[in-house]
């Protein structure tokens, strides 16, 4: 970005120059860096934000409720853009559990790989993550679509009950374990599928849906490649003739 003044001491107010600001992580803290994309950026008209050597900090832009664009220059730790409202969030660099965890609006971008449990529970928005993901991707999510451009690992999607998860490459054991209404596309292999998932015919809605997605992940895949997983609705009453045994 160009005409950023970058923060070099905590104890200075940011230089807001065209909107712009710099936060150097190594200088303020994770509490006063949020402080400030919470409290003061729209007071001083700031559209974007710079964290500058994030050095795998935790709950980096956690709870942000403004249309302000976030980048993160590195690698960054646990629940990054956590409960993110309206923000556009990037990370240039690897994230650990919990990404864009209760997510509701905006779009979380990473452009490397995640540990565990990334989008868990999102109720909307766009989670992209370029590389893997690692298990319980997409566990219990509420409406929030993922995009992952490499593949994901064991249990993802478990308890997904609204939104939809687009794996570009495979899928470790149980995938889609207790499934609700999500619906889950794979373009690579299938490990296994957890209890109540099912692969269904692809429609030609699928496919403007995946076509759709993969447009906006910015992944370039074919949506012939891909598999449709969906829940056989099994689970949804009951059955005290099953034993226990689904």
């Amino acid at each position: 970005m160009e005409s950023v003044t970058t923060v070099s001491s905590g104890s200075t107010p940011p230089q807001v120059i065209n909107g712009q600001v710099s936060l150097d992580a190594s200088r303020y803290s994770t509490r006063e860096i949020n402080d400030f994309l919470h409290h003061q950026a729209a007071l001083l008209g700031v559209k974007q934000v710079r964290i500058l050597n994030p050095d795998g900090q935790h709950n980096l832009a956690v709870g942000l409720d403004l249309p302000v664009e976030v980048e993160i220059a590195g690698h960054a730790g646990y629940f990054v853009g956590g409960m993110n409202k309206q923000a556009v969030i990037n990370v240039d660099g690897n994230v650990g559990w919990s990404v864009a965890e209760n997510m509701m609006s905006g779009t979380v971008r990473v452009r490397g790989f995640a540990s565990e449990c990334a989008g868990a529970s999102g109720h909307g928005g766009l989670l992209v993550i370029e590389g893997d993901a690692s298990s319980r991707c997409g566990i219990s999510m509420k409406g929030i679509d993922i995009g992952v451009g490499g593949s994901v690992g064991h249990m993802s999607a478990f308890m997904a009950q609204a939104g939809t998860l687009l794996i570009c490459g495979d899928a470790a054991a149980a995938l889609g374990d207790s499934l609700y209404e999500a619906v889950i596309y794979v373009g690579g292999r299938i490990h296994s599928l957890g209890a109540d998932a099912r692969e269904e015919p692809m429609t030609p809605q699928d496919h403007d849906r995946i076509r759709q997605l993969l447009r906006r992940a910015g992944l370039e895949r074919d949506s012939r490649n891909f598999k449709r997983i969906a829940s056989a609705k099994s689970l949804y009453h009951w059955n005290v003739e099953a034993d226990q045994e689904y």
